[in-house]
């Protein structure tokens, strides 16, 4: 007896050579995209050192890289991209909020931190 619950989808997913070059060329993209992005910011952390002048833009590049690469994965493999703009929005913005809340108040610990070493006082 065969089950009539149980929907098997690979069977359903035929689509003609156009339409497969596409997926695999978009998977390309985001291959190399994603790559990239992480060899440049490895590079970069490997490359600067701490102590140099342009350290504070290196950490806040860091952070616009994350936070890209995040939406973008989020977009692409969630197939958060597909839905429509309202959904997308109301999903993306309040993550994004957060993040940076995260980061700021991890900042601001850190500034202060800094500020007490500074003084002698821990």
């Amino acid at each position: 007896m065969e089950r009539d619950d149980i929907i098997e989808y690979s069977l359903h997913g035929h689509h003609d050579e156009d339409t497969g070059k596409k997926i695999r060329k978009k998977i390309w993209f985001v291959t190399i995209l994603l790559t990239v992005i992480t060899i440049a910011e490895v590079a970069m952390g490997a490359y600067i050192k701490q102590s140099s002048s342009i350290w504070p833009l290196i950490k806040w590049s860091f952070i616009v890289l994350t936070l890209f690469k995040a939406g973008y994965i989020v977009m692409i493999f969630m197939h958060l991209g597909d839905e429509k703009k309202a959904l997308r929005n109301f999903i993306l913005i309040p993550y994004f909020l957060f993040i940076l809340y995260l980061i700021f108040i991890a900042l601001w610990e850190a500034l202060a931190i800094n500020d007490a070493l500074q003084q002698n006082v821990i």
